[in-house]
């Protein structure tokens, strides 16, 4: 097959992009775990808990119900509609850490939970912290002049 052919195969079997329907659906249920999480927290706070500490637990919460999901298998049918909006919030790393360690868990503690917990999630973990170190860098650099 001619790369011209396999060209016009594909464009043939391709469906057209809902671009502008993906977004709204992954501000919306981005947006919707967002503001329950921001639930969460002010629920939290009514019951006289501090800021950080009602912060903390938010967090700890949303990380709980992220891998809850996850365990349940109704994140990947969330993300199936969401798609990078259930990413962003913390509930999105929540579910990248724990997805390949529950797949794995079968082939044992070491080699499998522990070993493909940062399967998905290291990559985003080595290049965070490295951008995180190179952007310090960066303004402590042009503030240290002034």
């Amino acid at each position: 097959m001619t790369k011209e052919k396999y060209a016009r195969l594909v464009k043939k079997r391709s469906q057209n992009s809902k671009l502008w329907l993906d977004c709204l659906k992954a501000f919306l249920i981005g947006g919707a775990i967002c503001t329950i999480g921001q639930g969460i927290l002010e629920a939290y706070r009514s019951v006289g808990i501090g800021e950080d500490t009602a912060k903390t637990l938010c967090s700890v919460t949303l990380i709980f119900i992220g891998v809850l999901l996850t365990a349940l298998h109704l994140y990947e049918r969330l993300a199936k509609h969401g798609g990078a909006g259930t990413l962003v919030p913390i509930t999105g790393f929540a579910n990248a850490m724990s997805s390949p360690a529950i797949e794995f868990k079968a082939e044992g503690l070491i080699t499998g939970l522990a070993a493909k917990m940062f399967v998905i999630a290291g990559p985003v973990l080595v290049y965070g912290t490295a951008a995180a170190m190179l952007y310090g860098l960066i303004y402590w650099l042009s503030t240290t002049g002034s």
